[in-house]
């Protein structure tokens, strides 16, 4: 498809059912997980997958990657893994008599960032650039990444030996943070007959393209959001701000990408507008991350903090 053409909203609904169906294919996720992950790659988000390991996140960046036909990169993330590794460097070629860069794996379409925080910080901020500008820059030199273009990284809990705990201006990047938990039994038993015979993600054939993701990223972009609406964008956002348990809100970064997120939202179910449900779906998944405890509120969970402001501020 030329990206040229624009897709009308039933188009980007049937395309989302496609590419969530294949994906679910080869590894069992939680509707509602790859809900999000659709959302943030329509919306040209970054996704923050964290659980334990072992529960499918990095196989379902993989299959993600197939059903679009987009071009794959990972990065294992290690206590000495540089920032170079990730954006690139320049190289001396003798023949030449001259410095050419060196492109990292982050100019590929879909990036993989595994284990983000067992990267230590300096790595970890060599992704800011290109997770909000799209660019790299490496010695004064810009270079400008695919489209689309996304960060998926996996986290494990922070009690896991070896982590670095990711900096508040690195989470706030991510659109949405989820989890895939353990499988149902019945799931675990289908998963485990499924993969019997190899790599279910291998097998995967392309359900789409990119060209048709970005005519869907586009079409998204053109989903209507009334002005009372992003007045109770506005008043959730001040809601939560003002709770004593609640020592630094959502940022109006936070607040930009709860709007992106649910135009997708909007779009994947075939509707031109937003409702005030689709902020409610999604609250939870985009700004649980971004919430700083005061410490006498340590251990409170942050769904709590978010459900009460929601039930708090009237839908306009």
């Amino acid at each position: 498809m030329d990206t040229a053409d624009r897709l009308d909203l039933g188009d980007v609904a049937a395309l989302a059912d496609r590419i969530g169906h294949n994906v679910a294919l080869a590894v069992k996720v939680p509707d509602h997980t790859l809900r999000d992950v659709l959302v943030a790659l329509l919306a040209e988000g970054h996704v923050l997958i964290e659980d334990h390991p072992g529960v499918g996140k990095t196989a379902l960046v993989r299959a993600l990657a197939r059903s679009i036909d987009a071009s794959y990169a990972r990065i294992q993330c290690t206590s000495d893994l540089l920032p170079a590794d990730v954006v690139g460097t320049n190289v001396f070629n003798q023949r030449m008599a001259s410095f050419e860069f060196r492109p990292g794996p982050v100019f590929a379409n879909l990036v993989l960032v595994d284990e983000i925080n067992r990267a230590p910080p300096k790595t970890q901020s060599g992704l800011l650039e290109c997770m909000q500008e799209r660019h790299v820059t490496v010695d004064a030199a810009t270079h400008e990444l695919a489209r689309p273009f996304a960060v998926l990284a996996t986290q494990n809990p922070v009690e896991y030996a070896g982590t670095y705990p990711l900096p508040e201006n690195q989470l706030d990047r991510f659109m949405v943070r989820v989890s895939l938990g353990y499988p149902a039994a019945p799931r675990e038993v289908e998963m485990l007959s499924e993969h019997a015979t190899g790599d279910r993600v291998l097998a995967l054939d392309p359900v789409a393209t990119v060209s048709d993701v970005l005519a869907a990223q586009d079409a998204a972009i053109g989903v209507h959001t009334s002005e009372r609406l992003l007045r109770y964008v506005v008043a959730v956002l001040a809601r939560i701000r003002e709770d004593p348990r609640v020592e630094f809100g959502a940022s109006p970064r936070a607040g930009l990408m709860l709007v992106k997120a649910a135009k997708a939202l909007a779009a994947l179910e075939g509707r031109d507008h937003v409702l005030p449900d689709d902020i409610q779906e999604l609250v939870p998944s985009v700004l649980a991350h971004r919430l700083q405890l005061a410490p006498a509120a340590v251990g409170v969970p942050r769904l709590d903090l978010l459900r009460e402001a929601l039930d708090k501020v009237p839908a306009l």
